[in-house]
């Protein structure tokens, strides 16, 4: 019986994780080399140098840590990029006010971060001593460029990641662990072409040439991380959404491939879609606590949630 070479070792656990992962609910699962994001360094300088990203100063913090994720987790040698779908076909209400498709049902932060923490105690059990983290959303991470490199998709020029497969409509998380895999290949190609759908459909004008969006001009920015008050030459341009912003998305050609997500804790709640925009106008701070509990919708607050209705209400 022939000895399993180092490599055929790497090939064997990569294959286990990705059907782990599969098992788990994420749609897409890739392996990159944990190591320096060279290509993506002078984008995000120029990006913070612009002021791109607002009052979000957080983002400024760890500047060296979202280029390396051997400064995050010591002694990174893999970063497992995995994507978990959250699409459903909504039928808004043409009457009501509008809630991004991801803060439909519960957040993500929990559901899915449970879901990494299940497969890392997977490779634990099943390789032996093996070091790691899991993030969603949740640390210093340029998560798009790690999609890209673990050949999940390529960067749109919304400055998501898009699979031809399965749209944009999808979390993305990762696990960062201390041990080697088999790497995938980045995705090479850039299948936007000459299409500009979400630069000329955006209403605010967000989306810039080079796959750079003006975070602080995004409506996503205003109605969840701004805490002031949003600014008067926005008025008219929200077109009715209060938490978020889908419009780059659903006009996006690729996400005609979108699938149904089987997560019922993603399931929006009835609430949300009964609501006409009277409903929201009178919503009290009671009512926004039994609809949001569990809902991204939270981070907003109250008081974030009546602002954002009171400024659209007057568009």
């Amino acid at each position: 019986m022939l000895l399993q070479t180092e490599e055929h070792i790497k090939i064997k656990w990569s294959q286990r994780i990705k059907e782990k992962a599969e098992l788990l609910g994420f749609i897409s699962c890739g392996i990159a080399k944990a190591d320096f994001l060279e290509e993506e360094a002078p984008h995000l300088e120029a990006w913070l140098k612009n002021d791109f990203h607002g009052e979000m100063q957080y983002i400024e913090n760890h500047f060296d840590m979202r280029l390396d994720p051997r400064l995050l987790v010591e002694g990174a040698k893999s970063v497992i990029s995995l994507t978990y779908n959250y699409y459903q076909d909504l039928d808004r209400n043409p009457n009501s006010y509008k809630v991004a498709m991801y803060a439909q049902g519960e957040d993500y932060h929990f559901v899915v971060k449970e879901k990494v923490r299940e497969l890392l105690d997977f490779i634990q059990e099943e390789i032996g001593e093996v070091s790691g983290r899991a993030f969603t959303d949740s640390a210093p991470i340029l998560e798009h460029a790690w999609a890209k490199k673990a050949g999940i998709g390529w960067v749109g020029k919304n400055s998501l990641t898009l699979s031809k497969q399965k749209g944009s409509f999808f979390f993305l998380s990762e696990l960062i662990i201390d041990l080697e895999l088999a790497y995938d290949s980045p995705i090479a190609t850039d299948h936007c072409g000459n299409c500009t759908r979400c630069i000329e459909a955006c209403p605010t004008d967000a989306i810039l040439p080079n796959k750079t969006v003006n975070g602080s001009q995004c409506i996503s920015y205003f109605t969840i991380e701004l805490k002031d008050q949003i600014p008067a030459e926005m008025k008219g341009k929200f077109d009715d959404w209060i938490f978020g912003c889908d419009v780059c998305q659903e006009v996006c050609p690729w996400n005609r491939f979108s699938l149904p997500t089987k997560e019922t804790r993603f399931i929006r709640h009835e609430s949300i879609n009964q609501f006409s925009k009277k409903d929201w106008e009178e919503i009290t701070e009671d009512v926004f606590r039994v609809i949001f509990k569990k809902s991204p919708v939270k981070r907003t607050k109250f008081n974030g949630l009546k602002r954002n209705i009171d400024f659209v209400k007057l568009e």
